[in-house]
């Protein structure tokens, strides 16, 4: 039986006491790529892995379905479990609902939903989560259209969090599923930093609100420890001693810290996670970037071999790529200043902007028929000179996973945990 979410967060915090610390990884599942890639170095090291999907990723058909892949969240779950059982895999991976809640779809806050029909299908999509086996929940009430630039008052934060956990709950029990985990947010995570004083009032008020109703803590409540992503940079500044101190007070309640926009960090930020002792980080647009930049590496060697007179019939991956990115017009959330209210007739008359735009949102249009189309004919060109494509993909994303699983030295930590509480059942029995 799987380890439950929870208890490997119980056993990173009692690695902390031993030297042994480690920091998980939360990985936004831009494809099914993207889910070999993670899979593969997760049990060739021996470390578990959670997959974070927002609802704009992954969502129930009558919400609006997901731009991953179409996916809703019991094809997502599918699509885990297909990929997991072609590589043989043997290790841990949850799967997550990342900014779960009233209106964390961009149509919903975009539309202005009022309170009460935005909180309606918030739950909608969690009653999905969990009857599709969701292992963690994030309860994520921090978006608000009404409020826009404005911090949401802390009481309406706590008091719609604990409504959403207690809701969730009785649909779980409802159904004889087993526990399941959540992620819990003081604010919304758009940069910054968490105030210590906010963190500490928030758990001790939350902790009694869900102790009113008989309601588990969370497993994870998110503090913002200075990073931001923008384009494709990360444009924060990680501070260590804000995520220090915030670490030890959530340990203090049994909870980890979480961290969010975790793209895009230097080796030395990444190695300041195991002193500073986060619990987990989640990273998402980086390796969908990641993925366009393999894809146009491909199509660069395919012009070469068209230059060379070895391929007459090419395809028009970059194109296509480039044009349904702009289309897309998800790049917006990632821009900065003036550069959001572009036009895509602005953007697609800009060589350097357009180029800008393909790294920021290619990923958005991977299950767009005529980009699959192109990507397959790209694929079947070049396996005529020994070039396996998706192959190439898959290790190319492989490559900053690769990067923040060695620095938050996660290799063995699955073993290191189960070990832990072996030993810890072992002195109770």
């Amino acid at each position: 039986m799987k380890l439950p979410i929870k208890k490997v967060v119980e056993g990173l915090l009692e690695l902390q006491k031993t030297g042994e610390s480690a920091t998980i990884l939360g990985i936004g599942p831009m494809s099914k790529n993207c889910l070999q890639a993670t899979l593969e170095l997760s049990h060739d090291d021996d470390y578990p892995v959670m997959f974070i999907a927002s609802r704009n990723q992954v969502d129930a058909d009558e919400l609006g379905g997901g731009y991953v892949n179409g996916w809703n969240q019991f094809t997502f779950v599918e699509a885990v479990k297909e990929v997991a059982e072609k590589i043989d895999y043997k290790g841990l991976y949850y799967i997550c609902r990342d900014h779960g809640g009233p209106w964390q779809r961009d149509q919903e806050r975009n539309d202005h939903l009022p309170l009460e029909e935005a909180m309606e299908k918030g739950k909608q999509s969690y009653i999905a989560d969990i009857e599709s086996g969701f292992d963690l929940l994030m309860i994520d009430p921090t978006k608000d259209p009404f409020e826009v630039g404005k911090v949401m008052p802390l009481d309406a934060v706590l008091e719609r969090t604990v409504d959403l956990i207690e809701f969730c709950e009785n649909e779980r029990k409802a159904r004889n599923f087993p526990e399941i985990g959540y992620e819990v947010g003081t604010e919304e995570t758009n940069g910054g930093l968490t105030s210590t004083e906010t963190y500490e009032t928030f758990i001790n008020r939350l902790k009694e609100e869900l102790g009113k109703r008989n309601l588990p803590m969370p497993t994870f409540i998110v503090g913002q420890t200075g990073t931001l992503t923008r384009k494709t940079e990360q444009v924060g500044t990680f501070n260590f001693k804000n995520a220090y101190d915030l670490a030890q007070m959530a340990k203090q309640y049994g909870v980890g810290l979480k961290e969010h926009n975790g793209d895009y960090l230097d080796d030395v930020t990444l190695l300041e996670h195991i002193p500073s002792q986060i619990t987990a980080t989640n990273v998402a647009p980086q390796y969908g970037t990641e993925e366009t930049r393999a894809y146009l590496n491909l199509a660069a060697l395919e012009e070469k071999l068209v230059q060379n007179g070895l391929i007459t019939d090419k395809s028009n991956t970059r194109e296509v790529l480039l044009k349904h990115a702009i289309l897309s017009e998800r790049w917006r959330k990632w821009m900065i200043g003036e550069q959001k209210n572009l036009t895509v007739n602005e953007i697609m008359q800009d060589a350097q902007l357009s180029a800008e735009i393909l790294d920021i949102a290619g990923h958005y249009t991977f299950n767009d028929d005529a980009v699959k189309d192109e990507i397959e004919k790209m694929y079947a060109n070049l396996r005529k000179f020994n070039v396996d494509g998706k192959r190439y993909v898959i290790d190319h994303i492989k490559r900053p996973i690769r990067d923040y699983a060695e620095c938050y030295n996660l290799k063995g930590v699955t073993t290191r945990i189960k070990n832990i509480i072996n030993n810890k059942e072992t002195v109770l029995y």
